[in-house]
């Protein structure tokens, strides 16, 4: 994926899918925020207001939920959705936040699009150990987590499947864009199994099948986590699920380290970048793509790269028992 797949109105370039929405689409959504916004109770995380967020997605354009359905039923070889000319906010944004575990508990203009187009997808989920439990996240520049590998730094992110530790990470992760970087220089990266598979041999494929691998809980996690030995390609032989962080996830011996090295060669090999814009929401199929971020230089000034991000899970019955009164957050 290039910067420039955002800005033409073709449905599909090469294999990855793409909308570009019209002036009158977009009009017909800021219609639905408008009333997201402008009706109490006016927070994100309200039990009400998410009922609202769900009831007003039906109401999303036609060729947009039509593409989100889509989308849903198979992501593709290359696993993303690209949706541009989003509407944003009528008033000016604030600056970008720089605080640790930031996030949007108010339900803004930019919330209820993430919000409305998680909920056309399947159930917006958040886990309580992440940022508080919030359902909209922010995803900026931080200075003190500047060297991390996490949402909040600023060094290059190696790819990963999004909570690959955890039994019930998200099927699918949505981020939209309200403020670029800085000269437009981070582009987020994606790389999907469905691509990489063929250039693996049965040896390697036969490995990361087997549950020799182990996996960290990434550092926006406030309680330590670590996976049960697990495989990291799982499903169907022919177009398998991917589970893997290479910051975090571990061979448990030589043999199974040798075929993460060769798993990482060949993602790499189809990686493609993503340069997002004010208004562009990008989904990722997190069970068949990893994803990461170039390394960039904050300014830390108010108007670094800014990211709401949200996830989604297409069952929400089978996370049920973790989470408290039917509630959104995993516990």
């Amino acid at each position: 994926m290039t910067s420039a797949m955002a800005r033409t109105n073709t449905d599909h370039i090469g294999e990855t899918s793409v909308l570009e929405l019209t002036s009158e689409e977009r009009i017909e959504i800021e219609a639905l925020v408008k009333r997201l916004t402008c009706a109490g109770p006016a927070l994100a995380d309200d039990p009400a207001w998410q009922a609202r967020a769900r009831e007003e997605s039906c109401r999303l354009p036609h060729r947009l939920g039509s593409a989100v359905r889509a989308f849903r039923q198979d992501a593709g070889p290359d696993g993303t959705l690209l949706i541009s000319n989003l509407p944003l906010a009528a008033e000016p944004l604030p600056p970008t936040p720089t605080v640790p575990d930031s996030v949007e508990r108010t339900a803004t203009g930019p919330a209820a699009v993430a919000v409305m187009l998680g909920c056309e997808l399947g159930a917006v989920i958040a886990y309580r150990d992440e940022k508080h439990g919030a359902l909209v996240q922010n995803v900026v520049p931080v200075p003190a987590l500047a060297g991390s590998q996490s949402n909040g730094g600023s060094v290059q992110l190696e790819f990963h499947t999004e909570n690959a530790f955890h039994p019930h990470r998200p099927d699918f992760v949505g981020l939209l864009c309200l403020r670029p970087a800085h000269e437009d220089q981070v582009g987020t990266q994606v790389a999907s199994i469905r691509r990489a598979f063929p250039l693996l041999d049965e040896a390697d494929r036969a490995v990361l099948r087997q549950a020799r691998f182990l996996t960290e809980a990434p550092p926006s996690f406030h309680a330590a986590g670590l996976s049960s030995p697990h495989p990291v390609l799982d499903g169907a032989p022919e177009d398998p699920d991917i589970c893997v962080d290479f910051h975090a996830t571990r061979a448990l011996d030589d043999r199974a380290d040798l075929a993460l090295v060769r798993l990482r060669e060949a993602l790499a090999a189809v990686a493609c970048d993503a340069v997002l814009r004010p208004g562009d929401m990008i989904f990722v199929d997190n069970r068949t793509v990893v994803h990461g971020r170039v390394a960039f230089s904050p300014r830390y000034d108010g108007h670094d790269r800014w990211l709401h991000r949200v996830f989604v899970h297409l069952d929400h019955r089978r996370s049920r028992r973790l989470r408290p009164g039917n509630g959104a957050v995993l516990a």
